[in-house]
């Protein structure tokens, strides 16, 4: 394949994963709503594209799950909405930058696990589970980072009966964290294997 033809092909996968992001981020496809925090579903088109064509792309599709996140927070989005009006520039890298670090990071593991186990199934796997460990990780770090020491942060510890940080995340993510690793997770993966078996005979 030429590379003006392969150039073609990547800007339309890029443009397919990006539609599938902000539909997913604005129907019920993307999030499983709970009382305190929303079990996001967005990881997957992300990990697709940062295992398929590779870190950058999964910076960029991050970057648009984490636009469609901050947007939520300037409507008024439930926890987000109260992170925005605490510190919006914390709230911004909560959101934002914290997807873009996913992507990109998701697309970095692929990249080390392909040269170790070149096309095992392992690798996908893993890839494909790093990018919605991330996406909790980040968020929840960066979280934590910026507004532990605020009001809000520190009644959530009472009511969690948690004392620092870590046990703070712990005790917020539980059982949502979980659902999204093993769903995001098994749903990328299924997906960028026989795809990528696809674009490479093409």
């Amino acid at each position: 394949m030429n590379h003006k033809n392969q150039s073609v092909r990547n800007m339309t996968q890029m443009a397919l994963l990006m539609a599938i992001t902000l539909v997913m981020a604005y129907t019920p496809l993307g999030y499983l709503r709970t009382p305190l925090l929303s079990v996001s579903f967005l990881t997957v088109p992300v990990a697709i594209g940062a295992i398929l064509m590779g870190p950058a792309a999964g910076a960029a599709l991050g970057t648009i799950f984490g636009l469609t996140s901050f947007a939520d927070a300037l409507t008024g989005g439930g926890m987000k909405g109260i992170l925005l009006t605490l510190n919006p520039v914390a709230c911004f890298v909560t959101t934002v930058v914290a997807r873009l670090l996913c992507g990109l990071v998701c697309g970095l593991v692929f990249a080390g696990l392909h040269k170790m186990f070149g096309e095992k199934k392992i690798a996908y796997l893993l890839a494909s589970l790093s990018c919605p460990l991330c996406n909790t990780l980040f968020f929840m770090g960066f979280m934590q980072l910026f507004y532990y020491h605020t009001d809000y942060m520190q009644e959530m510890c009472v009511s969690h009966g948690v004392t620092n940080p870590i046990t703070l995340i712990l005790a917020m993510v539980g059982i949502q964290g979980v659902i999204e690793l093993v769903v995001c997770g098994t749903v990328a993966c299924a997906v960028c294997i026989p795809l990528k078996k696809y674009i490479r005979k093409d």
